[in-house]
C-alpha cells in the first residue's frame, strides 16, 4: 500500500475491475463500513459528455458508529463524509484508493474529531491491506 496526504493507494494487479470491486466492498464490510452511494463515472461521463473513460467508480463508504461519532463532536463535517473510496480499471488489473480521513477532518481544525478520524483510518488501512 502506498500513501500520500491525501490518500491509500493499491494496485491489484491480475484482478479484474468486477473482482476488485466485489473486494474492496467485502474488505469494507468486514471493517464496519457500509456502501451508500455508487458513482458510475464510466458512465455519467458517457451520459453526460459523450466521452469514454475506463471502469471507474467512486463509492462512499459509511461506517455508522464512526460518521455518528463524527457529527455529535461537530455536526459540519457531514460536509466530508462519507469516506471516498475509487475502484477504477488499470492495463493490468485494477487500482484502489481510499481518501484518507485525518487528512479529510483536518479541515474541521477541531482536536476533538482527532479520534474519530484515526479509528476510520484505521479500519481503512485494515480494509486495502487485505486486499
Amino acid at each position: 500500500m502506498k500513501q500520500t496526504g491525501y490518500n491509500m493507494y493499491r494496485e491489484l494487479p491480475g484482478v479484474g475491475y468486477e473482482e476488485a470491486v466485489e473486494r474492496v466492498t467485502e474488505a469494507l464490510k468486514d471493517e464496519g463500513f457500509g456502501i451508500l452511494t455508487t458513482i458510475d463515472v464510466r458512465d455519467t461521463l458517457r451520459q453526460k459528455l459523450d466521452v469514454g473513460f475506463r471502469p471507474y467508480v467512486i463509492l462512499g463508504a459509511c461506517n455508522p458508529s464512526l460518521a455518528h461519532r463524527a457529527l455529535t463532536t461537530e455536526d459540519s463535517i457531514g460536509l466530508v463524509l462519507p469516506c471516498n473510496v475509487v475502484v477504477a480499471e488499470t492495463d493490468g488489473g485494477s487500482e484502489v484508493a481510499i481518501a484518507r480521513p485525518r487528512s479529510m477532518m483536518d479541515v474541521a481544525e477541531s482536536d476533538s474529531i482527532r479520534p474519530v478520524a484515526d479509528g476510520a483510518e484505521e479500519g481503512l488501512q485494515r480494509a486495502i491491506a487485505s486486499l
